[in-house]
């Protein structure tokens, strides 16, 4: 079985490590990761320009370009070939809620689902003193069991895992997409020529506490699974706005 494994983080990053050392249990693994951090590149792709690649350890790339691009480099260009899957991660940091939007951690999932590739994304809930193997270790089971049984069409997970002891994680559960609160979200200061400038994300928002949700499953010790889908119609819309008289 051959797996890609990518991330927003970066190639060198610790996450992407403990999961690809975790993941050759399971077969042939082959990294195509971005040569820097890329978070919050959501599903961009580079096209105004080339994109180069260099083979940084065996089977292991980096790509000066965005989390989808280093899935479609891997899949048209370097592997040669299909992978039987495709997991992205492991994130530092939680991509829970809204994050969905913006992650390139979850992007790279996405663009690998619109490919008809199996695919997973796997987050930490964390910001420091990361438990990254534990997260590891769950996704190795998710990846042997979506070989043995498959996903639904046009669907994969996005993945949060709580920062603690394994022993700690009291199971796992599918969820849905829970809802920030946003409070702060943009930082105004002042430089020392007296000029604003601003921060977009001021810190770590919190969250409306609604049972079922993903934020809801992690604070309270559960691995969060929120099954996404790759076709982003509201099919619930649609009697309304054939209502509509324009």
């Amino acid at each position: 079985m051959k797996i890609l494994i990518t991330n927003d983080d970066g190639v060198f990053s610790e996450g992407l490590r403990a999961l690809a050392d975790t993941m050759k249990a399971l077969g042939e693994v082959y990294v195509v990761a971005p040569d820097r951090e890329r978070s919050a590149a959501a599903h961009s792709l580079t096209l105004h320009r080339p994109l180069r690649v260099e083979e940084v350890a065996p089977r292991v790339y980096a790509a000066d370009g965005t989390p989808v691009d280093c899935v479609n480099l891997a899949i048209y260009g370097i592997l040669k070939g299909r992978p039987d899957l495709v997991v992205s991660g492991i994130n530092n940091g939680p991509n829970l809620g809204e994050d969905l939007v913006y992650s390139g951690t979850v992007s790279a999932a996405f663009e690998a689902a619109f490919l008809g590739i199996p695919a997973f994304a796997v987050s930490l809930a964390a910001r420091e003193d990361f438990r990254y193997q534990g997260a590891a270790n769950f996704a190795l089971k998710v990846a042997a069991h979506i070989m043995q049984v498959g996903l639904p069409k046009d669907t994969f997970l996005n993945i949060n895992v709580p920062n603690v002891k394994e022993d700690e994680i009291r199971s796992y559960k599918i969820t849905h997409q829970g809802k920030r609160v946003f409070e702060d979200a943009v930082v105004e200061k002042v430089d020392p020529r007296g000029k604003k400038y601003y921060w977009i994300g001021g810190g770590d928002q919190g969250f409306q506490e609604i049972a079922g949700t993903d934020f809801h499953a992690v604070a309270n010790h559960y691995i969060s699974i929120t099954p996404l889908c790759v076709d982003l119609t509201n099919r619930s819309a649609v009697p309304e706005l054939e209502g509509w008289r324009l």
